[in-house]
């Protein structure tokens, strides 16, 4: 039998964006035919959906890392990239998504029901997609940008409408084998469940699933035996049934105290938001309407054990059954019981109203900046970090080895107002910018010469003269430059002088300086 897995921990990455492509149309006749370098396609998208033939988690506990498909290049004459294919992940109904942090991303109950795990990176536009009316060539294409790179916990929940609960070998799986077609392992050991089993049960005219969840111990809700792996699998349902053992052969154990174990560990147990009535309240387990089923009355000495223990089941507020999995007695009542639950709970959900979400409609703002820049030290150096999705994304898309490429994104760090914030907040020439706050960040110097409009200078494609116009020294480099060589200049003649001297050279090396002057 495959193994049961119900909490696994996903690594999920979407595809990655495709680059633009780069071309020239050429044609015969036509000198003139101007960029045709196509957009790279988008990288695929990661999706979990409701499928009803997924079970389990098994397949991710041996397989946890998965990666949709990658978008593919542009391509000359116009033709764009195949996008990335999405990559479908079945699970279970009940599937429960959460970060690592434990907040919850996606509740994922009916059918066909969808959650986007991680989506795919955008493609880069080709040269084509980037020309204007003055940028009519363009020498440089934007890269394709990786997808999203995610961590995330998937928990399956039961989907079940009454839950029987109680310790271990207390007749819960013959119960449920009983009540419906469902065909549990039943033996005569504890802890035989070790899986949750649903059944369903038809009672009149109403049908409702059970859920078998595997026995409680003291201490489950801590984590001791197998109660605290599945106690999540009570949280959607809407009832309980408390399956007591009559005929428990350990003589420190009778129905009651059995029943007041198992209820301090639902009470121990906390519910958390993923379970939540229709008016969006948490119901903890033990506010949920319960049954009592005194089970195994067909034992030697099982039904007056039951008998005693009634009335004081009645007196705290119990309905109470007397049930025998191998004679059925008890059972069509129980039945009809559960049944009245569910259909309560149901036209609960029904008559709560619907909680609408209005949505708010902001208008954006003309002038939003959408980006803001950090002031911090390196080395007792000042340092600015621009941040912002704009911005980030434009040096991902940006090809630092194309000259046109990088004053392209001079341009738009411009336009976008980064170097007029630089200016406002002191940054000086000269102090190191970065853009971005991972691992892909791009740090540089800050030189604010650069005037905007590349499509202006002429530079040949995949040049930008800006850049080397920022390479040029400065006066103060010049002078320096300058007074270098000419202490050069004066090193070498003194040396020449000292080997004349010497004997080596028999003429002065400042003999120029030695001429008599013309008319002396």
């Amino acid at each position: 039998m495959a193994a049961f897995i119900d909490r696994v921990v996903l690594h999920v990455s979407g595809g990655t964006g495709g680059h633009g492509c780069v071309s020239i149309k050429r044609e015969k006749f036509k000198p003139l035919g101007g960029p045709d370098g196509a957009t790279g396609g988008n990288g695929g998208d990661v999706i979990l959906r409701v499928e009803q033939q997924a079970t389990t988690l098994l397949d991710y506990h041996h397989l946890p890392h998965r990666h949709a498909g990658n978008g593919e290049g542009g391509k000359g004459d116009l033709r764009p990239g195949k996008h990335g294919e999405t990559l479908v992940l079945p699970v279970p109904e009940g599937t429960i998504v959460k970060d690592r942090a434990g907040n919850i991303l996606a509740d994922l109950v009916g059918e066909g029901s969808e959650y986007i795990a991680a989506k795919g990176g955008m493609g880069g536009l080709g040269n084509a997609g980037l020309s204007s009316q003055r940028r009519k060539a363009p020498g440089f294409a934007l890269l394709g940008i990786a997808g999203d790179e995610r961590e995330i916990v998937l928990e399956l929940k039961t989907v079940a409408d009454v839950a029987l609960v109680g310790y271990p070998s207390a007749g819960k799986s013959s119960l449920i084998a009983a009540l419906s077609a469902a065909r549990p392992k039943i033996a005569d050991y504890p802890f035989t469940t070790l899986v949750p089993n649903l059944g369903v049960v038809q009672a009149g005219d109403v049908r409702y699933t059970v859920a078998d969840v595997p026995g409680l111990i003291p201490g489950a809700s801590q984590g001791k035996g197998l109660g605290l792996e599945f106690l999540r699998h009570v949280e959607r349902c809407a009832a309980l049934v408390h399956v007591l053992d009559c005929g428990a052969l350990e003589t420190d154990r009778d129905p009651i105290s059995d029943l007041d174990t198992i209820q301090a560990e639902l009470d121990a147990y906390e519910v958390d938001s993923s379970f939540a009535g229709a008016d969006g309240q948490i119901i903890p387990l033990n506010e949920r309407p319960r049954l009592i089923a005194l089970n195994k009355v067909d034992m030697p000495d099982a039904k007056d054990m039951a008998e005693m223990m009634r009335p004081e089941l009645e007196r705290r507020g119990y309905r109470v059954f007397e049930v025998s999995a191998m004679t059925k007695e008890g059972l069509r009542e129980l039945s009809f019981a559960m049944s009245e639950l569910v259909v309560e709970a149901r036209a609960k959900i029904e008559a709560a109203p619907e909680v609408i979400q209005v949505p708010v409609l902001r208008p954006r703002t003309v002038n939003r900046a959408g980006f803001e820049i950090r002031r911090e030290e390196r080395n007792l150096e000042p340092l600015y970090r621009v941040l912002g999705e704009k911005p980030v994304r434009w040096v991902k898309q940006t090809d630092f080895t194309n000259d046109e490429a990088v004053g392209y994104l001079a341009d738009r760090l411009a336009k976008l107002g980064v170097e007029t914030k630089l200016f406002k907040i002191g940054a000086k020439p000269g102090d190191a910018v970065v853009i971005g706050d991972d691992a892909n960040s791009v740090i540089f110097d800050w030189e604010p010469t650069m005037a905007a409009g590349a499509e202006l200078l002429g530079s040949r494609r995949g040049q930008d003269d800006r850049l080397d116009e920022i390479m040029r020294p400065t006066r103060e480099e010049k002078k320096a430059d300058q007074l270098a060589r000419k202490q050069a200049r004066a090193a070498s003649r003194d040396e020449l002088e000292a080997e004349r001297k010497a004997g080596i050279w028999t003429e002065s090396v400042n003999y120029k300086h030695h001429l008599p002057k013309t008319g002396e």
